[in-house]
């Protein structure tokens, strides 16, 4: 009852990090489209424009206004959905982001996923067989996978999937609207290409972590009144190991977004990564605003996310709110 009371203050104090962190990110996204050397006017106009023409370009896109009134305008129109128009096109950087933006979505979801099953299994296996072959074999993989780049990884699934066995394709994709099947084909490559890192620091920080939770005393108290095994790990152990792999799990967001740049080039997804860097190739600064605008709002959302896992999940979170009321408050799943 208490944590339900102390809940809105938290919720406030994290509030007002995740505003702070929002602000100082839109501003920084600007301070880069502003810096750079990019004209729009000799975009438009090209290199025979006149003076008058550059002004009268300019003030068409708002920059002869001071910079900090640009930046206003800019995010309170983001705000409200507004990202701009491109520079080359004229079309809104709305449309072109919602169009690539589900592409992204799908296959970090998916990423996600394949990390979580893969991960979480491997570090429950590993911490069951502490010391065992099992272990040993886990943590080997994981040290080898944390130092291959997503990258190399794609390409090499697409020799051995695509080129060697044809069982997938080697590039492209396709809406989950037209069949989650045909989907699949497309996104599972790229997605257990970027899964992997993220399933391997899942996998080695729930291991250390379990490991730790088995040998507790309320673990042992749980075994001495002769309750399974199944439920002293997953109902008991495991809720209170689950902290720091949901901790790897939301800083593999942004990972994963990132790594999405490379990997959408060599498997040719027409994801917001591939976007922003066409974009940028371009100088084309609405779009890559609006890109990068975006991708702040998905990590953002995602850490959001996460830190409700935790304080679901975490009985850590609660007895922080109890002012650490003793053992008792990390016994699993204990009133």
């Amino acid at each position: 009852m208490r944590w339900l009371i102390a809940a809105p203050g938290r919720f406030g104090r994290f509030a007002a990090v995740t505003g702070t962190v929002f602000l100082l990110a839109t501003l920084l996204t600007f301070a880069l489209g502003a810096m750079s050397d990019a004209n729009p006017a000799a975009a438009v106009l090209g290199d025979n424009a006149t003076d008058a023409d550059i002004a009268r370009v300019e003030a068409q896109f708002g920059l002869d206004r001071p910079l900090y009134v640009q930046y206003l305008s800019w995010l309170g129109n983001a705000l409200t959905g507004d990202l701009g128009v491109s520079w080359f096109t004229g079309a809104p950087v709305a449309d072109s982001v919602v169009q690539a933006l589900p592409v992204d979505l799908s296959i970090a979801g998916l990423a996600l996923l394949l990390a979580v099953l893969t991960g979480a299994g491997s570090g429950v296996a590993a911490a069951l067989n502490n010391g065992g072959r099992i272990d040993r074999a886990v943590t080997l993989v994981c040290s080898v996978l944390a130092t291959l780049p997503p990258f190399l990884i794609g390409i090499v699934l697409i020799v051995v999937f695509a080129v060697q066995l044809k069982a997938l394709p080697t590039g492209g994709y396709v809406p989950i609207e037209d069949g989650v099947g045909s989907w699949l084909r497309f996104a599972i490559l790229p997605a257990f290409a970027l899964s992997l890192d993220a399933a391997a620091s899942i996998a080695r920080q729930l291991r250390t972590s379990l490991v730790g939770a088995l040998r507790e005393n309320y673990v042992t108290g749980a075994r001495m009144r002769g309750f399974s095994q199944s439920r002293v790990v997953f109902g008991h152990a495991l809720r209170n190991a689950a902290g720091p792999a949901l901790t790897v799990l939301g800083v593999s967001v942004p990972v994963i977004l990132g790594g999405a740049v490379v990997t959408e080039k060599i498997f040719n997804l027409p994801g917001i990564a591939q976007l922003s860097l066409d974009s940028a190739e371009q100088h084309d600064v609405p779009v890559v605003q609006g890109t990068l605008l975006v991708t702040i709002g998905v990590v953002l959302v995602a850490s959001i996310a996460v830190n409700a896992a935790l304080a679901a999940l975490n009985p850590a979170a609660r007895r922080g709110s109890r002012g650490g009321r003793g053992p008792r408050a990390a016994e699993g799943g204990s009133p």
